[in-house]
């Protein structure tokens, strides 16, 4: 089994959505690597069950901190956590890509879309 992954080589550019790319899974977490070019947006959303952890590599966003549309800004170096059920998600308002890896854990930690913010 492969213990060591390249970052770059996992991301998915795209013109449309982000592209969840998933790097590896196990019944503990999910890692994923994302890649959102500048305009690009993951919606907010929650893990009812688990906790979504984000190390930014690249980049800056305003990243969801709850269902009212607030936010606060992220860079590269920082690590982001979202306990169960709280609210996340990011828009890229840079003018640079943002790339970031996920872990997601537990494995079945759900997903719930967060019907739209407030404007």
């Amino acid at each position: 089994m492969t213990r060591i992954f390249k970052s770059a080589e996992q991301f998915q550019p795209t013109t449309t959505e982000p592209i969840r790319s998933v790097v590896a899974e196990s019944k503990d977490a999910t890692i994923v690597a994302w890649y959102l070019n500048p305009g690009q947006t993951i919606p907010p959303h929650i893990h009812p069950q688990g906790q979504d952890t984000w190390t930014v590599l690249s980049g800056t966003g305003e990243y969801y901190v709850d269902d009212l549309g607030n936010h606060q800004i992220i860079t590269a170096g920082d690590i982001v956590i979202a306990i169960a059920g709280d609210v996340h998600g990011v828009h890229n308002h840079g003018d640079e890509v943002l790339t970031f890896i996920s872990v997601v854990a537990p494995l079945d930690a759900g997903y719930q879309l967060i019907e739209k913010l407030p404007q």
